[in-house]
């Protein structure tokens, strides 16, 4: 079959959009490929086409869960067989899923990052017959990127493992940038294929005022359609969405602290039209593919180019004229600023707040490797009077540096420590028999049990008990009741994993050559979003093509910059 077939079958397309036949045609020829398309420019199509033309199982490597079982959902739908792994699974399902992929009839093998490196992993994927390496979000992997991952440098060593072509796939990236994105996923000869950035029907507008709150009223008023209002912080999420509900406008909001439940709900009224505008921090939008969306309104002035451009590029997805408004004034000039300080606290506060974290766990010195902490970082600032910004990013840095991983939104299995020491268990009165059976499978099966609280596998559990996974859960919570064990049931929240036993003071390596690298790169993109801002004379697209590497571009003639020219 022809690419195009292949199109038109599973997902009923007629045809390619730009670039995306070119992208397909370079991984059929077994190229090493970096695809750089715009937000909404159907990235997912050019490595899943080539994919479903070739035997064996394509690994796509994401860092974004949520969107990860989007897509294994909706291949699924298609009558596509794919499976993915993440962070919040247990060994034994991690193995079921590795060992299907590795003998079943899968084609698509979604996995986080920071997988890519255990020995479970590497141990199937040589036997896997794997048809592509997928990157997605590749700009994570360079040094020089917004959104650097350490865990993305494991991609290269997969490599050394698994001989199939790479395709990688970023909406954000500049020449800078991917010319590190290729020599950092080992190509074997450059291919860099990307679309033009040009979104003609999206109109930018820059309005500097003081008023911000009746600029964002007005647009929301006299814009028809479904809109988004990116804030920074979750509390002003929620008092403009009260704002707008109170000026007769249909409004909610989404940030990271709202629960699971919250988060699906809202996204799932606002895509159906029930909420029309949704007032949100940059943890909403993410694969959301609406294309209706008529305006995008930040009210504060995003840090980089990059991230604006995405989040602007959400907005008229479906080729019809939408806008895309930034509201600024002084103070959001100071605020970058203060950010730039904010950002990259002092190496010797972020070696204590890794001791910090560490005694919040009660984690000792040369314990910890491997340990799973489900982590709240507003108890934990409250715990010791801390600025809640400074020790996101001291937590974040500690990250790139390698040192553990930071996963927001996971899904925590049961945790279990029996906290009755391993000779007094027999002098313990239980009343239900079952509960002896569960203590000992437990203890049987799970090293470290009487030390720490471990992961366990409900269904394996349930399985060896021959009883359903509620029934498990009620015999654990009786014992918890009898003081036998500390019972952690299962939840979705915010992760810690350490990827090696707590060190001791100064034996930190925190890379100072890194951190004085970081923070000029990232000062130096905050620099570019204030040019944007304050820029009178040159065509807003124009800017921002150039910014990404597009040079020669015209003057898009509806920006507030063309209009005010009378272009």
């Amino acid at each position: 079959m022809k690419p195009v077939e292949v199109l038109k079958e599973y997902w009923g397309y007629e045809s390619f959009r730009p670039k995306q036949e070119e992208i397909v045609d370079a991984a059929l020829e077994d190229r090493d490929v970096l695809a750089i398309l715009p937000t909404g420019g159907g990235k997912s199509i050019c490595f899943q086409v080539p994919a479903m033309m070739r035997e064996g199982i394509a690994i796509v490597v994401t860092p974004l869960i949520a969107l990860m079982k989007d897509q294994v959902q909706n291949l699924n739908d298609r009558g596509i067989r794919a499976l993915c792994v993440n962070a919040g699974m247990s060994h034994r399902e991690v193995d079921t899923k590795l060992n299907n992929a590795a003998y079943g009839d899968y084609k698509f093998l979604y996995v986080s990052p920071e997988r890519l490196g255990t020995p479970l992993f590497r141990s199937y994927v040589q036997e896997m017959n794997v048809s592509y390496i997928v990157v997605d979000e590749a700009h994570c992997i360079s040094q020089w990127g917004y959104d650097f991952r350490p865990d993305y440098l494991n991609i290269g060593r997969l490599r050394e493992l698994v001989d199939a072509p790479l395709i990688a796939l970023t909406a954000t990236a500049t020449p800078k940038v991917a010319d590190d994105i290729m020599e950092r996923l080992g190509f074997r000869q450059k291919c860099l294929i990307k679309s033009g950035f040009e979104r003609p029907n999206l109109s930018y507008v820059v309005r500097e005022c003081e008023d911000k709150l009746g600029q964002m009223i007005n647009i929301c008023t006299k814009v028809a359609g479904t809109g988004i209002v990116y804030v920074r912080s979750r509390r002003k999420t929620e008092e403009l969405a009260a704002l707008l509900a109170a000026n007769n406008i249909s409004a909610s909001f989404y940030h990271a602290g709202l629960g699971q439940d919250s988060r699906s709900d809202r996204q799932e009224k606002w895509k159906n039209g029930q909420i029309r505008v949704m007032v949100c921090t940059n943890a909403f939008g993410m694969g959301i593919d609406k294309p209706d969306v008529r305006f995008v309104i930040h009210f504060d002035v995003p840090d980089s180019p990059e991230a604006y451009f995405q989040e602007a590029g959400r907005g008229g997805r479906d080729g019809k004229p939408s806008y895309a408004v930034l509201l600024w004034n002084s103070g959001d000039i100071r605020r970058l600023h203060q950010l730039a300080t904010v950002s990259f606290p002092s190496l010797d506060y972020i070696e204590d707040i890794y001791h910090k974290v560490h005694v919040f766990f009660e984690v000792p010195y040369d314990a910890g490797q491997g340990r799973q902490l489900k982590f709240d970082l507003e108890q934990f600032c409250r715990r010791y009077g801390l600025q809640r910004q400074s020790v996101y990013y001291s937590i974040m840095y500690i990250e790139r540096t390698d040192h553990w991983t930071f996963s927001q939104d996971v899904d925590i299995n049961t945790k279990v420590q029996i906290t009755v020491d391993r000779n007094e268990l027999g002098n313990i009165d239980l009343e239900d028999n079952r509960l002896y059976v569960l203590l000992e499978l437990m203890m049987r099966r799970y090293v470290g049990i009487f030390s720490y609280p471990v992961p366990v596998d409900e269904e394996y559990l349930a399985s060896c008990m021959n009883v359903p996974v509620p029934v498990l859960r009620q015999l654990l919570y009786r014992l918890s009741l009898e003081h036998v064990i500390r019972y952690v049931p299962c939840d979705h929240a915010t992760v810690l994993f350490l990827h090696h036993d707590r060190l001791r003071p100064k034996n930190l390596n925190l890379d100072i050559d890194r951190y004085n690298l970081l923070k000029s790169s990232f000062t130096e993109r905050m620099q570019k979003m204030i040019d944007y801002v304050q820029e009178e004379d040159v065509c807003r697209s124009s800017y921002l093509l150039e910014y990404f590497g597009q040079s020669e571009s015209k003057a898009c003639r509806t920006c507030d910059v063309c209009r005010g020219a009378g272009s």
